[in-house]
């Protein structure tokens, strides 16, 4: 039994067709939904993980009638209990170059870093694919990579080292300590902690002294600078600057961002 852990629905896509297609890699895909490179990792005194991380993106999601709910860490601690019963079970993390898939490994490593010879990677870092079209690309996701080069990639998985597991194990405490609001990959499995207003510049970038609809806004900033925080994160610091001054904005911002329009402040252009 194979336990395949990505980080997002458009990663566990392909990577179910690839299990179809491949017996050794059958198994269960586990998606982690919650993108843990923005927002707190810290908690208070008594406070479960995944409260903490539902209380954050309500805040950067308002939604009364369906309140965000993250669950990663109690699938995540199904695998765990799995893991101690059967002992045949072994775990693939997937790792893409995007800061949400290295936080993912890193946070998985507290807890399954312990089952040595089960505890795997598939890092595509790097590494060359062919796209539909048989034409040679370098990834950026796992979302983007076909069914049939992913039954490929199986070839890459390999235990997690002694050495990676010493050096690794203290990436998510370290994180924790610092708290950032945001945190960005350097290269390998380094992250760097950023502050929340890490994109701001960029956003404001796209802004202008007439009002624009704040999902235009974002199209444009994550498309042009391939922005790794997803549009809800950057929805909500356009939210942020509006009350910092920053921005004026007019509509429904509890609704979604076609719903409310932004436009630049007298003297931010020149601030």
């Amino acid at each position: 039994m194979i336990f395949h852990i990505v980080t997002g629905d458009l990663a566990a896509a392909p990577l179910n067709e690839a299990i179809a297609l491949e017996p050794s890699m059958d198994g269960k895909v586990v998606v982690m939904r919650d993108v843990l490179n923005v927002g707190p990792l810290q908690k208070e005194e008594g406070q479960k993980f995944s409260e903490l991380r539902s209380a954050f993106w309500q805040k950067v999601a308002p939604n009364e009638k369906n309140p965000m709910q993250v669950d990663d860490m109690e699938r995540l601690l199904e695998i765990v209990l799995e893991l101690s019963k059967n002992e045949d079970a072994k775990v693939w993390v997937w790792i893409a170059p995007i800061p949400a898939d290295i936080c993912t490994y890193h946070w998985t490593i507290k807890y399954l870093g312990k089952y040595k010879g089960r505890f795997l990677t598939v890092n595509i870092a790097g590494l060359p694919f062919l796209d539909e079209n048989g034409k040679v690309f370098f990834p950026k996701s796992i979302s983007e990579i076909s069914a049939k080069e992913l039954v490929k990639a199986r070839k890459l998985a390999r235990p997690v080292t002694a050495g990676e597991l010493e050096v690794d194990g203290f990436e998510w405490g370290k994180l924790t300590d610092e708290n950032a609001g945001v945190r960005t990959a350097e290269g390998g499995k380094r992250l760097v902690s950023r502050s929340d207003e890490q994109y701001d510049s960029i956003l404001l970038g796209f802004c202008s002294d007439q009002f624009q609809k704040a999902s235009r806004i974002i199209s444009q900033a994550m498309s042009k600078n391939n922005l790794p925080t997803g549009d809800l994160y950057l929805g909500w610091r356009l939210r942020a600057m509006a009350d910092m001054g920053k921005l004026h904005i007019q509509g429904d911002i509890n609704k979604g961002l076609k719903d409310f329009e932004v436009k630049i402040s007298d003297g931010t252009l020149f601030s």
